[in-house]
């Protein structure tokens, strides 16, 4: 199975990407844990390209893919934004400081690397291509019985 989302970079898109990945979810029989948290990760990341990819102001598209195949759901984020690489070039935020001591910013790459099982960054042909994989458990997937 595979989809496609292609959003505009503005805030108001992130609507269009919680029906996207609802839809998956439902679609793959995900629970509700599981869909929260892929929700959350894909929010995160697409929130990072419309708020620091382009220059304000000016209007670009990105691309969300999704594939399922087997036990494995990996997303594959495009953009044509400046390259950033969030798994190398994004530190590690200290989670033993207290939040008033924390410098701004950061949490959300950090979420990401947490909830997801693997994340990589390549810069490919002018654009930024951020793939996060989740290996998805018969138990992650809710459990639909008929009766008759």
């Amino acid at each position: 199975m595979e989809r496609q989302l292609t959003l505009y970079n503005r805030v108001e898109e992130l609507s269009r990407l919680t029906e996207f990945v609802e839809q998956l979810c439902d679609e793959l029989s995900l629970d509700a844990v599981l869909s929260f948290n892929l929700n959350l990760v894909l929010e995160e990341a697409v929130t990072n390209v419309v708020n620091y990819a382009y220059p304000p102001g000016e209007e670009h598209t990105l691309t969300l893919k999704a594939q399922a195949e087997g036990d494995m759901l990996t997303f594959i984020l495009r953009d044509q934004g400046k390259p950033f690489d969030p798994v190398a070039q994004a530190p590690d935020v200290d989670t033993t400081l207290p939040a008033s001591e924390r410098p701004i910013g950061g949490l959300g790459i950090y979420i990401i690397k947490q909830i997801m099982d693997e994340v990589s960054y390549q810069y490919l042909d002018g654009s930024n291509e951020l793939t996060m994989k989740k290996k998805i458990s018969q138990q992650q997937q809710t459990e639909t019985t008929d009766t008759e």
